[in-house]
């Protein structure tokens, strides 16, 4: 497999969750790192995807955004603040 992409992150399939016509597939990376990624169903079928396969994760994206919590005080402001949960 080539391809322009550079992150590329091996894992083993560790579940697929089937819909109608796309699948969720989480990814095992090791180290307690999980990925999930939805794709169509074809594709799970043409890659001969199952549990426990082994797979990659290749990202490709023009942009990445960092966020950081803040240590904000106010009960108001957390209910608002996506550090809360």
């Amino acid at each position: 497999m080539k391809l322009s992409a550079r992150n590329k992150l091996q894992g083993k399939v560790l579940k697929i969750e089937e819909g109608v016509i796309t699948a969720k597939i989480v990814l095992d990376l090791g180290n307690d790192n999980i990925i999930t990624a939805i794709i169509s169903k074809d594709a799970i079928e043409d890659l001969g995807l199952q549990v426990g396969s082994d797979a990659f994760a290749i990202i490709k994206s023009t942009e990445v955004i960092i966020g950081a919590c803040c240590d904000c005080k106010e009960e108001e402001h957390k209910k608002k603040c996506s550090c809360h949960g």
